[in-house]
């Protein structure tokens, strides 16, 4: 990959990964204004809280989705059942290989190789399969990674992390969740951003890089 806007993916398991994971990068690309599409696999009606009613994270996606920036039409919903994905690994192959054909992405965010959720895991390896030939980068959930390679920073600035910290508050049904917090996003970013010597930054594992063109 060696373009100025790249077409980007997000291959988010459960509605609000992809926040969570690479918000503040989001934030940047649509600022850079290249196109992003977001795909969630799974609105995870079952880990819900028992006061929230089904399809709540599919309404929280999509008001977070609209503050990072990212076009209505370029969220991609599926409804594979949350903790299920490797009996499906299959049909979401299959999805992938079907986002590939008619979005022909630059970059592929998805989840890491060393992530231990076991539906995360299935994205990971499938879509290492389906995007055989395109750039693809495992973004960080450090309460599902036992390591992760920090081989891979996005300088953020300020605006691009406010943006992300926005998104998440969207998802008041995960509220309530330790990570959720403005004070862990931000100790996060300023972390990766100290390792690189900027004031912020989200770092990825560097799964696969590929260099089409100079231009």
């Amino acid at each position: 990959m060696w373009v100025s806007k790249p077409r980007v993916l997000v291959l988010a398991p459960h509605t609000d990964d992809a926040e969570f994971g690479c918000g503040g990068f989001i934030a940047r690309l649509l600022e850079a204004r290249s196109s992003v599409y977001c795909v969630a696999f799974s609105s995870a009606d079952k880990s819900l809280p028992p006061k929230y009613p089904a399809g709540t994270l599919r309404k929280e996606i999509a008001e977070a989705t609209q503050i990072l920036g990212i076009a209505k039409e370029n969220l991609i919903l599926f409804d594979y059942p949350v903790r299920d994905f490797p009996l499906h690994r299959q049909k979401l192959l299959e999805d992938m290989i079907r986002l590939k054909q008619d979005l022909h992405p630059d970059l592929v965010l998805q989840p890491s190789t060393h992530d231990t959720h076991q539906d995360h895991q299935t994205v990971a390896d499938e879509g290492f399969r389906a995007f055989k030939d395109v750039s693809l980068l495992g973004y960080e959930v450090p309460w599902n990674n036992l390591t992760f390679s920090t081989n891979a920073f996005v300088a953020l600035e300020e605006r691009h992390l406010q943006k992300k910290i926005e998104a998440i508050r969207c998802y008041e049904s995960q509220r309530e969740r330790p990570y959720a917090s403005e004070e862990f996003i931000r100790s996060l970013a300023r972390t990766r951003g100290t390792q690189i010597g900027t004031r912020y930054a989200e770092v990825f594992e560097s799964i696969r890089w590929v260099i089409r063109t100079m231009d």
